[in-house]
């Protein structure tokens, strides 16, 4: 396997997150191009700064799933609302439910109750959500190379211009550049979208003062013809690739499978039920390939596929996914289409193409019963009929929303009941079962955790308060907080996203 660009693996994050955040697909591609070129021939920008806008684009919303079950618990669907969110304009006369009304999809009543509990909550969940958005991003986006100026910027892409922006209510000069940039680049893409240049013009215009750098904003609207002429282009990763500021920044084969493992923990954070899912799965799927005696090169795509296999799982609500009762029709259609996203992404890049027919079969089963294509068993290979077993044996011994973690007994037993029907290959049943029954020979505790404090990090990674983190594991609620003091210390991490990103780093999940 050969080393491969940066650029490219970001290009992936990019196009996922367009579908957590419930943007148009290649939304991100489209604003990273149209904020490069601004930066390079209209600023003139030197090539550090011109990197630091480039790669400021793509990661821009790597920590949208950061706060996700918490969002969908105030708002329902957070993948609808968060699309609404880059729309929304706190400094414009309109209110707020009359733009709500604009964006369409909702009736007057909904788009009242959804402006009240904006302006309720903004101060407190808002705030936290936008702090856990900001460490999530400045986590992943360290695991996936970004040069510090990036990440500096990352840090204020939630804030604005005039300050009402959070978590800090940063303005004006002291957000960073690069972050100005892109916001003048993203809602230049999000007009065109709609009404090609002159909508452009006009919303950038209009904006200016408020949420968007006046001097920027003219600067843009002097040269919006040449600043938006990439955009004519039909392939937008073509064209991501074409405007990466020289030389590229490239990766190894041996880091690439590093990479892969960050865009697995971006997808995980979507749901409390799926934190360490995609490395769980990846370990099964890579450990069972090796006693497959699959070849070496085999076996590393396998556990790259099995890092990426849920990415699709960005664009549907994280509502779905943790939901306690029972999914309906509709949103049963909603789930069914995660693995045609994670084909579709993989598709569309170059240097992970391949895995896409591996990572997006996890759900199809031998006799046809599965999704989304429907293939039979004999369609599949071999790789991909492992990954189906690793999934499902590490979803039963996670727990969900609806039930607790299976007993590794019973989870063999499910198994085995898959394999004799044939809805799971035999072959690849027993050597996920035969990877499983590997155990590490002692107990992992990174950065001097105690055995306790890791088990209250397993437990807040997932979302639990205080006080059921207590219930769970026979402690007051303070005992919590003394030992949640002592996680953040250690770690480094203030929110429960950087400390859930920590525990998949470490492995310490499920």
């Amino acid at each position: 396997m050969q080393d491969i660009r940066l650029a490219e693996v970001l290009a992936a994050l990019s196009l996922t997150t367009d579908l957590a955040a419930g943007m148009t697909f290649e939304k991100g591609l489209r604003t990273c191009v149209v904020a490069t070129v601004f930066a390079r021939d209209v600023l003139a920008g030197d090539r550090e700064t011109c990197r630091a806008v480039y790669e400021t684009a793509l990661l821009r919303s790597v920590g949208c799933t950061s706060f996700a079950p918490e969002l969908a618990a105030v708002f329902g669907d957070e993948v609808a609302f968060q699309s609404a969110l880059k729309h929304l304009d706190p400094g414009d006369d309109v209110p707020l439910t009359e733009q709500l009304l604009r964006l369409g999809g909702w009736t007057r009543e909904k788009a009242q109750r959804l402006t009240d509990t904006l302006t309720q909550v903004l101060p407190t969940v808002g705030v936290e959500a936008m702090r856990n958005g900001c460490e999530a991003s400045q986590v992943l986006g360290s695991g996936l190379g970004a040069m510090p100026q990036t990440l500096a910027a990352l840090n204020d892409v939630y804030e604005r211009w005039d300050g009402q922006g959070i978590p800090l209510g940063t303005a004006g000069e002291k957000l960073s550049f690069a972050t100005r940039v892109v916001h003048v680049a993203e809602q230049a893409v999000l007009a065109h979208a709609k009404g090609g240049e002159p909508a452009v013009v006009s919303e950038v215009a209009r904006r200016a003062g408020g949420h968007l750098d006046p001097a920027l904003a003219r600067a843009f609207a002097a040269d919006a013809a040449k600043v938006l002429a990439p955009l004519r282009h039909p392939d937008a990763i073509a064209s991501a690739m074409a405007a990466e500021p020289p030389p590229y920044a490239m990766v190894s084969a041996e880091e690439v499978s590093d990479l892969c493992a960050v865009l697995g923990r971006f997808v995980d954070l979507k749901g409390k039920w799926l934190v360490g899912h995609s490395e769980h799965v990846a370990r099964l799927a890579e450990g069972a390939g090796r006693l497959g005696s699959l070849a070496a090169d085999e076996v590393t795509r396998l556990r790259r596929a099995a890092l990426l296999h849920d990415l699709g799982r960005a664009g549907i609500s994280a509502d779905v996914w943790d939901r306690p009762g029972p999914l309906n029709t509709a949103d049963m259609e909603r789930v069914r289409m995660h693995t045609y996203w994670t084909q579709r992404v993989l598709e569309r890049v170059p240097s992970l193409a391949p895995l896409a027919p591996i990572a997006a079969a996890h759900h199809e089963r031998g006799d046809g019963s599965g999704y989304h294509r429907g293939d039979f068993g004999t369609r599949t290979s071999l790789a991909a009929r492992i990954l189906a077993a690793a999934d499902v044996f590490a979803a039963l011994t996670e727990p969900r929303a609806h039930r607790d973690a299976f007993t590794v007994d019973e989870a063999v037993e499910h198994l085995t009941r898959e394999a004799d029907s044939g809805t799971l290959d035999r072959a690849a049943c027993d050597l996920v079962l035969r990877a499983a029954g590997e155990r590490p020979s002692r107990p992992h505790r990174p950065a001097g955790l105690t055995a306790r404090e890791i088990e209250v990090l397993r437990l807040a990674a997932r979302g639990l308060t205080n006080q059921q983190i207590g219930a769970e594991l026979s402690i007051s609620s303070r005992t919590v907080g003394h030992h949640l003091g002592h996680i953040y210390d250690k770690t480094g991490r203030r929110t429960r996203a950087g400390v859930a990103v920590f525990a998949m780093e470490q492995q310490l999940l499920p």
